[in-house]
């Protein structure tokens, strides 16, 4: 690696924009955008910046000035993905999900106190409701997979996730600590998670978490629709396709493997 180690609060620094540019995407982030998330000096991102990008963790667009993830993080998201395959896992019942739910199911994971996208499948309803795409990220509690992990952590765990992410989540998310714990007592009580015109101004979204061997909720499924198509008999119905996919998801997480 390039240059002299630098402090662990530089690493987290650095880990926090790795997260930004991945849910930036294609288009990239500015670099005024970057350190008003990380809440740093200009000077002190560019450094930064310039840093992963020595590393080949991050690139600059080439004729603008916006940031995007480098090849290097592409090549370890490759390494990563063989050596922990829970997409590979988890897609017959994401495939199952959506062919019987009619509409676009969602596979999120938990990273840190956020909730990634890593896999989704489309329904065959013509009408198509898209409210995530595969890497997006967003604080957990934020939609259906993300409120259905949070709502399923320990209480202290929770607290502190909570402790972290409440400024964001209702400065950014408008969702203010009541509406989060009047969300997660539903949840508690139905088994599963639903949001209505929380993320996307018309469409609802039903989310059940999933627990690895431990018993930890690490991911979760969900299913998003036009409101029209989630009257509360339907919704009834896809909390069973819910349950039948997470049971599916923790029998093939707790097989053994070679």
């Amino acid at each position: 690696m390039s240059g002299n180690p630098e402090p662990i609060g530089s690493l987290q620094r650095a880990s926090a924009l790795l997260r930004l540019l991945a849910n930036a995407g294609q288009r990239g982030a500015g670099l005024t955008d970057l350190a008003k998330e990380v809440r740093l000096p200009h000077p002190s991102v560019h450094r930064l910046l310039r840093q992963l990008i020595a590393e080949g963790l991050a690139r600059q667009i080439e004729g603008t000035r916006r940031y995007a993830l480098g090849s290097l993080a592409f090549e370890l998201g490759l390494a990563a993905a063989q050596q922990f395959d829970i997409r590979g896992l988890c897609r017959p019942a994401l495939d199952r999900l959506a062919l019987d739910a009619g509409d676009t199911a969602y596979l999120v994971v938990r990273s840190g106190d956020e909730a990634v996208c890593i896999d989704l499948e489309e329904g065959p309803s013509p009408i198509r409701v898209l409210t995530l795409q595969i890497g997006s990220r967003r604080p957990l509690g934020v939609g259906a997979g993300g409120l259905a992990i949070l709502a399923a952590l320990d209480e202290p765990e929770r607290g502190q996730v909570l402790g972290r992410c409440q400024d964001a989540l209702d400065r950014e998310w408008q969702l203010p600590a009541a509406l989060l714990d009047s969300s997660m007592a539903a949840a508690a009580s139905a088994g599963h998670v639903l949001v209505r015109n929380r993320v996307t101004l018309g469409v609802s979204a039903i989310g059940q978490a999933f627990r690895d061997a431990l018993g930890r909720p690490i991911g979760a499924i969900s299913v998003a629709a036009t409101n029209d198509r989630m009257a509360d008999a339907r919704v009834r119905t896809l909390a069973g396709l819910l349950a039948r996919s997470v049971r599916q998801i923790e029998r093939a997480l707790r097989a053994p493997r070679h």
